[in-house]
């Protein structure tokens, strides 16, 4: 039996209606699936992003407290020293602390106190050249603190070299009975951690033919009068040049080790022009920036002098320790301003600088950019 007309129209109506229907879900399917897929891949950026945000915070939080320890690390207070890795102690003779002073006796009893503390200190010589000699009362509160701040047990010895005479060149005069080979060179409103200064004795030590201290300058020459009249001429400049520059060719002795055999080479081998000089233009004027009857020098010469010795000596340049951050070139001091604040100093120690090269017959200052830095607690080199 044949199929009528209209069984086939309607059974051609539900094959079309099936494949619309089939059509319509193969679509929803497609979508669906696209839209899975690009929820999956949303959500894996968004995942992997977080990620990396989150591994970014951690290494700025990481390297943040590095800095803070770093930072830190030195300032566990004043008298904070490192101890001695195993199989390494301190040396069997330690340094001489040798002080500059005149009529300031609490920064010095400040100075002797802290410095008592460090591990390193083997003796303590004040040179004094004050018309009148140290009180006794002053000497005994000298040597009570240092017995009270000496670290185990140790006797450190304490003496003055009296001079009867006021000069500049007494901080360098010869001292025949040093306990140690070295002197740390130190005026009496200068303080340094005690880790700071052992450090520095330790470079020292791997250089002990060398200047070795805190408070770097530098010369240049003038390549205006150089110009004119054909001729080196010498400026001595400050803390900022060597800062701005990274050079350096003099450590002051305000603040420097140094072996012991400068001081008997300052005393008679330097020509003594050189040390008439500076006591010549060492002219007194009484102060009105410091406290008390203190005197301050128009021209101090000395250390640039003690420079100029150990640079003609060696042929070598001097070797400037890196302190504490708040411890550079431009070193804390404990006292009122000094000399280096007062009018014209660029230009006297400039012309100190100019003297001396004439005494030498040339200029033995080496220029240099090597710093010595303590690695242990600096995160940036």
């Amino acid at each position: 039996m044949e199929p009528t007309q209209p069984a086939i129209l309607s059974f051609l109506h539900r094959v079309s209606k099936r494949a619309a229907f089939l059509e319509q879900f193969r679509s929803l399917t497609m979508r669906s699936s696209l839209f899975s897929r690009r929820t999956i891949r949303q959500g894996a950026i968004s995942a992997v992003g977080s990620a990396k945000v989150k591994l970014l915070l951690g290494c700025c939080v990481l390297l943040t407290l590095i800095v803070l320890a770093s930072r830190t690390a030195p300032y566990g207070g004043w008298n904070r020293y490192d101890v001695p890795p195993r199989g390494s102690s301190l040396p069997r003779k330690g340094y001489t602390l040798l002080i500059n002073t005149w009529k300031r006796n609490d920064l010095l009893k400040q100075s002797i106190s802290h410095y008592a503390s460090c591990p390193g200190l083997d003796s303590i010589r004040i040179v004094w050249s004050e018309p009148n000699p140290p009180l006794k009362s002053l000497i005994k509160f000298l040597n009570h603190v240092i017995k009270v701040n000496s670290k185990d047990g140790r006797e450190i010895e304490l003496r003055f070299d009296i001079n009867k005479e006021d000069s500049l060149n007494n901080r360098f005069k010869e001292i025949k009975d040093l306990k140690s080979d070295v002197v740390f060179s130190i005026d009496d409103d200068i303080i340094f951690p005690c880790a700071t200064v052992e450090f520095a004795f330790s470079v020292w030590q791997s250089a002990p033919d060398a200047m070795v201290g805190f408070v770097p300058r530098i010369h240049w020459v003038d390549k205006l009068l150089f110009q004119n009249n054909g001729q080196d001429t010498y400026i001595y400049s400050g803390w900022w040049s060597v800062w701005w520059t990274g050079t350096y060719s003099m450590i002051l002795s305000k603040a420097a080790f140094f072996h012991k055999k400068y001081l008997s080479m300052y005393t008679y081998e330097m020509p003594s022009s050189i040390r008439e000089y500076v006591t010549k233009n060492s002219l007194l004027f009484q102060s009105s920036n410091i406290s008390l009857i203190n005197y301050a020098y128009t021209r101090n010469c000395e250390d640039i002098a003690m420079s100029f010795l150990v640079a003609n000596a060696t042929g070598a340049p001097p070797i400037w320790v890196k302190g504490s951050e708040n411890f550079t070139g431009n070193i804390f001091e404990i006292g009122a301003s000094g000399i280096s604040s007062l009018g014209g100093h660029i230009e006297r120690r400039s012309e100190c600088v100019n003297h001396f090269v004439s005494e030498y017959g040339g200029m033995p200052l080496v220029p240099t950019s090597v710093k010595a830095v303590d690695s242990r607690y600096t995160w940036f080199w």
